[in-house]
């Protein structure tokens, strides 16, 4: 068995070119990382190595350790996103891809949730910088965490664009409308979006923000709950006038005293 192995891993240092795409589907460690010296190896054969889910660690590690390999955009994106590249391979690489690429990874159900979480932090973090065509295709093809971030952010184009992303949850709305700074166009819009605006956690919550028009607030308030309706009565700092709509609109139902 030695001697085997011996020479399959001779082998896989100077396999000519033909031999090289069985190799690349070996299961043996050794003979991969043997394989990783062998000058015929180029770039497309790494990438295809790196879609296996299984490739273990070392190789992965062996890979992530050549710059020869992560010079190229492709081949970084692949490693940041395989489950078993060592934590601190992955983490380094992040910080050295394009945003679409960050874009592309933080969508990827494979891709691991703490590398999805720092990704879209690096995002979050390049928003106020990114020209206003990035802002936009960001907006319409971003994950939700960042559109929330550009939906806050208030760009006019952007707004539209976050509020009919895929990708936006409920709570990633509820967290803007609940931002001391958020603009008014940015809630105004929210109140206004068809998507949006019938969800009841949104609408409680547009009732709380002080940029809300009132007309919206006026046709919100009979669908929301009694005990919602008391919550809200109670709020430090929310409008008199606002107060007074929800007083009256208790004093409507059966049984509020």
């Amino acid at each position: 068995m030695p001697d085997e192995l011996s020479a399959r891993t001779a082998h896989a240092r100077s396999a000519p070119s033909d031999d090289l795409q069985s190799l690349i589907h070996e299961s043996d460690e050794e003979t991969l990382v043997a394989l990783l010296e062998n000058p015929h190896v180029e770039e497309p054969h790494i990438s295809q190595m790196l879609e296996r889910l299984d490739l273990p660690a070392n190789v992965l590690t062996a890979i992530a350790e050549k710059g020869k390999w992560t010079a190229s955009e492709g081949v970084r994106l692949r490693l940041a996103r395989h489950p078993r590249t060592p934590r601190r391979f992955a983490m380094a690489l992040l910080r050295q891809l394009y945003l679409f690429d960050l874009v592309r990874l933080s969508l990827l159900p494979s891709t691991p949730a703490e590398i999805r979480r720092v990704a879209e932090e690096l995002m979050i973090t390049r928003v106020p910088q990114l020209p206003v065509g990035q802002k936009l295709t960001l907006a319409r093809r971003g994950p939700a965490r960042v559109v929330g971030a550009l939906l806050a952010e208030g760009h006019p184009q952007a707004i539209r664009l976050a509020l009919a992303n895929a990708f936006l949850t409920e709570s990633q709305v509820l967290k803007v409308l609940a931002k001391p700074g958020v603009p008014e166009r940015v809630v105004a819009a929210i109140s206004q979006n068809p998507r949006w605006a019938v969800q009841y956690n949104v609408r409680v919550a547009l009732v709380r923000n002080q940029h809300t028009p009132v007309p919206v607030i006026l046709a919100f308030l009979p669908n929301l709950t009694l005990r919602d309706l008391k919550d809200l009565a109670t709020l430090e700092g929310l409008s008199a006038h606002v107060r007074r709509y929800i007083q009256k609109e208790l004093s409507r139902r059966p049984g509020a005293k």
